[in-house]
């Protein structure tokens, strides 16, 4: 590192108190709702309409990965998984209401209450509803037992990889107050080193747990298949996402099903207005109830 480097290291480097304390100033995109405490700021129930599966969430990677679940098992004839999709806005910390932390301590998004069950189950964690769904209604998870593990294997893999790529790589490159070297060159080589661990295994699989589609591959494509096809973080050129050749074959694939579509309409907000359906409450509404639609019959 050349003098220049070195100087610039030292008058930004960070000397930590011998205890923290809770800066509300800290800058970042996130900062109005990042806190160091659990539990709600306010009373706040959640509605819950005629369906026996009620989701809140907003159309994040993680919230994605439910509904294409969802959309998926109605589109095989699962009737059961009929839901309602009710908007969880994070910016204005819906994720904090009361009726919310009853069904998510952790107060993140997504959050699933089955009704079908006496009493409502509720689960949280998107890897977590999409081993529910799958175990409930028995599709999109291999029967046999070596496709079942590789499957669970990719799950939980992504579980524990994407926080590097979100919170790691897509804060700091994003989101952060201002750019940082150190962060951003730590976390552009582990999302590159995840982007290849993904592109080796698809070279020799058509999907992640091998000939068969999967709650793996729901739970994988919003975070590494939006990156490899340049949506998020604006990163495409910085990170040379078009070198992961097998990762965006999959990816391809994937966004041609109509479920998945589908799903990557439900929550959102933002985007193209046909493409953003801000609740879900019944087939019909990809149809009727997209933002172009809502916007049109308010005029």
């Amino acid at each position: 590192q050349d003098e220049k480097g070195e100087r610039r290291v030292a008058e930004n480097e960070y000397t930590p108190p011998k205890v923290w304390t809770w800066d509300q100033e800290s800058g970042g995109r996130f900062a109005n709702i990042n806190r160091p405490i659990a539990g709600p700021t306010h009373d706040k129930e959640l509605q819950v309409g005629k369906h026996p599966i009620q989701l809140y969430s907003l159309a994040t990677p993680n919230g994605v990965k439910v509904t294409i679940m969802l959309e998926e098992l109605l589109a095989a004839g699962h009737s059961g998984a009929e839901y309602d999709a009710w908007l969880i806005n994070i910016q204005d910390g819906h994720q904090f209401g009361s009726g919310y932390v009853d069904l998510n301590p952790n107060s993140k998004i997504p959050v699933m209450a089955d009704h079908s069950t006496d009493p409502v189950t509720r689960v949280f964690e998107s890897g977590s509803i999409l081993v529910y769904l799958a175990n409930k209604f028995g599709a999109f998870i291999p029967e046999d037992h070596k496709g079942r593990t590789e499957a669970m294997n990719w799950l939980f893999w992504q579980m524990g990889s994407a926080p590097y790529l979100g919170g790691g790589f897509g804060h700091f490159y994003a989101y952060a107050p201002f750019k940082m070297e150190y962060p951003i060159n730590r976390f552009a080589m582990e999302v590159k080193r995840q982007m290849d661990v993904l592109d080796r295994h698809l070279a020799d699989n058509e999907y992640m747990a091998g000939s068969e589609y999967s709650i793996a591959d729901m739970a994988i494509m919003p975070w590494y298949g939006s990156m490899a096809k340049g949506i998020l973080y604006e990163a495409a050129e910085f990170l040379s996402v078009h070198e992961y050749k097998n990762v965006i074959r999959w990816t391809d694939t994937l966004m041609e099903r109509p479920a998945v579509q589908r799903g990557q309409m439900v929550n959102r907000v933002w985007g193209e207005l046909h493409r953003q359906l801000p609740e879900r409450h019944d087939a019909s509404d990809f149809e009727t109830k997209t933002m172009d639609k809502l916007q049109a019959d308010a005029s």
